[in-house]
């Protein structure tokens, strides 16, 4: 255990409360993964550890938790509690606070997630969790069907779970899981964007979109895909997703996701792909489609020009050259430039680009009369 855990361990402890480390980080501990992220449950109230924390810039919220981030590590610290009702969303849960550490536990979801480590590093194990982690299980603690009814959050989770940590969904829960399913209607887009989410940028998110499939809640979530290939960024991964229901992506997601889409359908990357999608766009949508992110940056590499404002050539001088006003007919003579250029047939030279205009005047033209000087 890192000493700065230590540290906020001991500083409760000192001050004649109990507290453990609890949960994620335990489980990691186990299965020797690293995390920054430390839940600590205690039977200190949240104005003692304010008080006690004092020094490390502590914020508590509405949830009766008090968060700290100290030497890289974030801390989440709550007081033991016992759940006493809920409406279908855990962030409305009433909750009363208790002084047993085994009460406290019994509220987790999963066993896996059960399991405490106190300042010296001894592991406390209730309810068997280590045994699941060993035999790679997720299972509910308590009664299943209660606990899926209480939070159907705990639906996705169990998914996720199994995603993340590689792990097989015990049968009892599965069993809960295909009678609770509809439950998941009742949770926001944005709850299940957090999860699918993290079971997207899982190494198994294959076995996770199995999961979602076979217990059938594809539909639940407004979610439906055939074959995905699991690529490194989010947004190719939602890219290779259907929704029928309305996600909350920032504008930037959606931008991302539909250019992705859009050159994942063509099948085809190419400079003028480089050029009018960036290389962002085209890298994650070679990866999809199977390219080599080497390939796609040489080239972005050997590209002529970055934009249509790199063309040399004006518009004042294109307008002269075909003997006429500005108009959209100047779009489409830069639109051909700008191709010919990035496709390598045509040198970004002022006179060579002169040349060309005059030598294809005619198909820009609307009434056939154009200046007959050739300018170059």
């Amino acid at each position: 255990m890192d000493k700065s855990i230590i540290k906020i361990l001991s500083l409760i402890e000192d001050n004649g409360f109990e507290a453990y480390v609890v949960g994620g980080y335990v489980r990691d501990f186990l299965l020797s993964k690293d995390t920054k992220d430390i839940d600590i449950c205690t039977n200190a109230r949240v104005k003692d550890l304010m008080n006690i924390l004092k020094d490390y810039n502590p914020v508590s919220n509405n949830y009766g938790a008090v968060k700290l981030t100290y030497n890289d590590f974030k801390f989440d610290i709550t007081t033991y509690r016992e759940d006493i009702e809920y409406n279908g969303d855990r962030r409305n849960l009433k909750i009363k606070y208790v002084d047993n550490l085994v009460e406290d536990i019994k509220r987790r979801d999963f066993t896996c997630n059960t399991l405490c480590m106190n300042k010296e590093g001894n592991i406390i194990d209730i309810l068997n969790g280590k045994e699941d982690i060993d035999n790679k299980i997720i299972r509910c603690v308590g009664d299943v069907d209660k606990k899926l009814t209480e939070d159907p959050l705990r639906i996705l989770r169990a998914i996720r779970f199994a995603t993340v940590l590689d792990f097989k969904i015990d049968k009892g829960l599965y069993d809960s899981i295909v009678l609770k399913k509809d439950l998941v209607n009742n949770l926001s887009t944005q709850r299940m964007k957090e999860e699918l989410t993290k079971i997207l940028v899982s190494k198994k998110v294959i076995k996770g979109l199995d999961y979602l499939k076979r217990l059938k809640l594809t539909t639940n979530m407004g979610i439906d895909y055939d074959k995905v290939k699991r690529v490194s960024d989010i947004c190719g991964m939602y890219s290779q997703i259907e929704f029928t229901r309305e996600y909350p992506f920032t504008s930037e997601e959606k931008d991302n996701i539909d250019k992705i889409k859009e050159l994942v359908k063509k099948g085809k990357i190419d400079k003028y792909s480089v050029f009018n999608y960036g290389l962002y766009i085209c890298s994650v949508a070679g990866d999809i489609i199977g390219y080599k992110k080497k390939d796609i940056v040489k080239m972005e590499k050997e590209l002529p020009i970055k934009s249509k404002k790199d063309i040399r050539i004006t518009g004042e001088e294109i307008c002269q050259m075909l003997g006429c006003e500005p108009s959209k007919e100047i779009g489409l003579v830069y639109n051909e430039l700008l191709n010919q250029i990035v496709e390598g047939n045509l040198e970004n030279d002022n006179s060579l680009i002169k040349e060309y205009i005059y030598n294809n005047r005619k198909k820009w033209s609307k009434s056939g009369k154009r200046s007959n000087k050739k300018s170059v």
